[in-house]
Formats: structure tokens, C-alpha cells, sequence
């Protein structure tokens, strides 16, 4: 039977009804009467205990558990990392500060830059220090920076603090031995947000239904992800002795809308396949050699043809991001590692439910769906080695 709480009002009608029964008598109908104040009191009290008693069925499964901190007869705890610490995946991975390469022009040699010197960049408003002392040994000299703070009040850590290659800091103080701005050349380590809560919580899920074995294809996908800002592995064997990892990171973290990693995501990503949580090289077995590199995001074009409804511009916009979104959901299917169903077959029929079920809504009808990649019209398409999809264009004819 569905467990559902009772509101404070049917608590209490329950508990006059009640005594009413053990007294054989009726209950005055008053609002002031003894026994209905005393049924209110007593319900609030009831409420509470439903309340409770329902909070914790839920953190008992991870699919609802509670990713907000709570205290329990003194302890503090987060039911949803605790889930995650239990099944040995840690906790959320935190936000990254980026690193950058820049460039800084030298006015007077002979000095040193100090650490900490702050750079700002008018772009977003993230603040950047510098990270050791520079030796202002030539006319122009190089200098590591990091992300330190934000106009959020943060400490400048996620997508925020990237820089591309070519962009200009300023330094908040200017100094007389350099000139006042510096030049982006490199960046080390990329920025990525928080995992989010939804991401967190599909890892601990993934857990528990793909156990570690030493080095099985389950494994790296769980190493992997582990990284900031990545959000795919795909898991090959390759030539003998040999591991193709293709990965797929947020948009925001790589800078590209397409989700294809950075040179130092894919770094990381072969950092967390090498080293565990204390340096030690116990996670890859030693006779694999692990090569990472980036999805390959194939593009499909999308023709609905003959759409007729009462709200064109409303529903085409319905149906562009509904098979933007299908698109987007398919992944290559991995022998031992993908769960059923399989996502893998991005077919006519499929694009057309999708388009079918935004026009029947709207009570509107269309004559066909033209499925494209390139030139060529097609019925069905299987995904293959590191392979991801995307809507490269939806149009209306």
C-alpha cells in the first residue's frame, strides 16, 4: 500500500474519534474543549514523528537520499555522502582552481616578482596570484598563476577561472619592475566545477552496480570519472596489452560546447587511472599501458517536413530541444560495462517518437522525419569507439 502522511488535522479528528470510542460519550464540539486542545497538541507531536520516520526511509536508498548536512542526537552527517564513503567512492569531487602559463614584460631586470602578486582579469573578475617568486632575469619572463578569488565571494575555483590562450591580466597593484598587464600563453590545470549533486549521486549508483575487480573495465571508468569535470569514460581494449580510454568532459570545465576534454583534463584522467587518493601506484595493473584520448562528437541533421500546428515557433522550439536532448543521450554500448538498455542505436523511428509525441501534444501533425549525418539520408546509425552524438541542426520544411 502507498505510505502517505496524514495532515495535523486528520491526526487529531483521529484521536477525538478515539477517545470518543474508550469514553462512549461525544466530545463538545468547542474549540476550547479540553480533550480537541489536547487532540491538536498531541497531533502536532504525531506530524513530526511522520515527518521524520519519512525522512529517513528515504536516505535509506541512494536514488533519494538527502545531499544536505543534517544533525542526529549530536552528529553532523550528509546522508548522501555517507552512501558514497560507504560504497568507497569519497566524497563529491570538489571544485578546481585553473592554473595558467603567462607571459609578463619586464621594465627593470635584476629583481623578483613576489609570490602572491595579484593579477585580475576584467572578463569575469577573478582575481589570480602568482605562485613562487620570478626572477626578473630578461625582458620577458614567465610565471605561474592560479585562480584565488572571485566577485562571488568564492575562491575563484570551477569554469570560471579559465583562460584561453592569448588573454590579459591585469595586475591589481601595479609594480614599477614589470609592465601592468600579462599574456596568457598556456593553461596547466584546467578549472572545473563542483560535481553536482545528480552526477554524485549516478557515481554512487554506478558503484554499487559495477563492483572494482582489479582492473576490470568498470575500474577505469570509475577512475576516471573521478576526475573534475569529466563526466564519460568509454573503456576499450586495444592493441595487446593496451587501454583506450575516451573521455568526455562538461562544457563548461573544457571550454568547448561539444564536451571534448582539454590536454589537461585528459592529464588527470590518466593521473587517476596511475595514482590512487595517497600517490601510490595502485590502481592500473602493471601490464596495461593506458592511452586517453578525447569522444569523437559526431553531428546529425535533423528535417521535419510538412509540420503543421497552431503555435509553429513554440513547438519547433519544443521539438529542436527535445531531439537536442536525445541526441545527446546516446552513448556507445560497452560489453561489461554499459547497463540495459542499450543507447547505442540512434535510428529514424527514435527521432521521430520524439517529434511525434511534442506535435500530438499540441494537437498538430507533420508529414516525416529526415534523418542526415552529411549528405546522406539514413535509417539507423550504431555508435562505435568513442563515439558521442549531437543535433548539429534541427530544421522545418
Amino acid at each position: 500500500m502507498a505510505l502517505q502522511t496524514p495532515t495535523t488535522a486528520e491526526i487529531s479528528a483521529n484521536i477525538v474519534a478515539q477517545l470518543q470510542a474508550s469514553l462512549n460519550q461525544t466530545i463538545p464540539l468547542l474549540p476550547k474543549a479540553f480533550i480537541r486542545v489536547l487532540a491538536k497538541a498531541l497531533a502536532g507531536v504525531f506530524t513530526l514523528l511522520y515527518k521524520y520516520g519519512g525522512y529517513m526511509f528515504l536516505n535509506i536508498f541512494v536514488a533519494t537520499a538527502d545531499n544536505q548536512e543534517t544533525e542526529v542526537n549530536g552528529v553532523t552527517l550528509n546522508p548522501l555522502v555517507e552512501w558514497g564513503r560507504l560504497i568507497g567512492i569519497g566524497d563529491p569531487t570538489a571544485a578546481t582552481q585553473a592554473e595558467h602559463t603567462v607571459d609578463i614584460p619586464v621594465l627593470t631586470q635584476g629583481g623578483t616578482l613576489p609570490s602572491g602578486s595579484q593579477l585580475v582579469y576584467s572578463g569575469t573578475g577573478v582575481v589570480y596570484i602568482t605562485i613562487g617568486d620570478v626572477a626578473l632575469s630578461a625582458a620577458t619572463v614567465s610565471a605561474t598563476i592560479r585562480a584565488a578569488a572571485d566577485n562571488q565571494g568564492g575562491d575563484g575555483a570551477g569554469a570560471i577561472g579559465n583562460l584561453d590562450p592569448g588573454a590579459v591580466v591585469s595586475f591589481v597593484n601595479p609594480l614599477s619592475a614589470v609592465g601592468p598587464e600579462a599574456t596568457v600563453t598556456a593553461q596547466t590545470v584546467t578549472g572545473a566545477d563542483g560535481e553536482s549533486t545528480d552526477a554524485y549521486r549516478q557515481r554512487i549508483v554506478d558503484r554499487f552496480q559495477k563492483v572494482p575487480q582489479g582492473g576490470a573495465f568498470a575500474d577505469y571508468e570509475i577512475w576516471g570519472e573521478s576526475v573534475a569535470g569529466i563526466v564519460w569514460v568509454g573503456v576499450y581494449t586495444g592493441d595487446p596489452g593496451e587501454v583506450n580510454l575516451y573521455c568526455e568532459a562538461t562544457p563548461a570545465s573544457s571550454g568547448d560546447p561539444d564536451g571534448i576534454p582539454t590536454l589537461a583534463q585528459q592529464q588527470a584522467v590518466l593521473d587517476a587511472v596511475e595514482l590512487d587518493d595517497d600517490g601510490l601506484a595502485s590502481r592500473r595493473p602493471v601490464t596495461a599501458l593506458v592511452n586517453v584520448w578525447p569522444i569523437t562528437r559526431l553531428g546529425f541533421d535533423v528535417e521535419v517536413v510538412g509540420l503543421v500546428v497552431d503555435n509553429p515557433a513554440q513547438v519547433q522550439s519544443d521539438i529542436t530541444d527535445a531531439v537536442t536532448e536525445l541526441m545527446l543521450s546516446y552513448e556507445p554500448f560497452i560489453t561489461g560495462l554499459s547497463v540495459l538498455p542499450r543507447r547505442d542505436r540512434i535510428t529514424r523511428t527514435a527521432v521521430a517518437g520524439a517529434v511525434e509525441d511534442i506535435t500530438t501534444a499540441a494537437g498538430g501533425i507533420f508529414t516525416n522525419v529526415v534523418l542526415r549525418q552529411g549528405a546522406v539520408s539514413i535509417e539507423a546509425y550504431i555508435l562505435g569507439e568513442g563515439e558521442k552524438a549531437k543535433a548539429s541542426s534541427v530544421t522545418f520544411i
